[in-house]
């Protein structure tokens, strides 16, 4: 008896080792994909879209192998370091997609789970924060509302997802974030543009001259 018990334990240590090997390598390389998808967006608001392109690719390699290599493992796979890195990348993948212009990728082109998409949406809107500001000081209104609707039809989107937070992985909190960061957006642009009009105004009434 002895001996079968000393044979399953170590039939079980032999699984835990593979296993904390394996959690081990998705920590590390959540973290690497975590860190190139920051690096990703620092050069999106840089404007070096090329750089920002490269950089994905390499963190989309990155986490489909690792997605990959965690079939079958579901207390990994759905561990918070492998969903956040998901959440990263897709952040950065979103945030590229509406700088350029392009269509936004759905989270199976992606590779990631819902929940993790959903929150990306939601952080990217933040992220266009920055854009709003840099556009506005660049004197571009135009460019700057454009981005500005962006963060509200993705809020406006995000609104309507009603579920309990353990099947969303919390995006009523990370939503009401940004609801928070569209109103600050959406008071700087309305100054702006009332400073406009009030330059405006007064350099035509420069222009015509006092009253005689």
């Amino acid at each position: 008896m002895e001996s079968t018990v000393d044979q399953h334990v170590q039939a079980i240590t032999t699984r835990f080792e593979a296993l904390s090997s394996l959690r081990d390598r998705a920590l590390a390389d959540g973290r690497q994909i975590i860190r190139i998808s920051a690096n990703s967006v620092r050069a999106i608001h840089r404007g070096e879209l090329t750089d920002a392109r490269a950089q994905l690719a390499e963190a989309e390699s990155l986490l489909h192998a690792l997605a990959d290599s965690l079939r079958g493992h579901g207390a990994i796979y759905w561990a918070g370091y492998v969903q956040d890195a998901m959440k990263e990348f897709a952040e950065a993948r979103v945030t590229l997609a509406i700088v350029s212009r392009g269509l936004i990728p759905s989270p199976g082109e992606l590779g990631i789970e819902d929940a993790a998409y959903l929150n990306a949406l939601a952080e990217a809107a933040s992220e266009l924060r920055r854009l709003v500001l840099d556009t506005l000081r660049g004197d571009d209104i135009a460019l700057a509302e454009h981005f500005l609707r962006q963060m509200d039809e993705i809020y406006s989107v995000l609104i309507g997802v009603d579920f309990p937070d353990a099947v969303t992985g919390g995006l009523r909190r990370t939503t009401d974030q940004l609801r928070a960061v569209l109103e600050r957006t959406r008071g700087d642009v309305t100054l702006t543009l009332n400073q406009r009009r009030l330059e405006r105004v007064l350099r035509g009434a420069e222009y015509q001259g006092p009253d005689v």
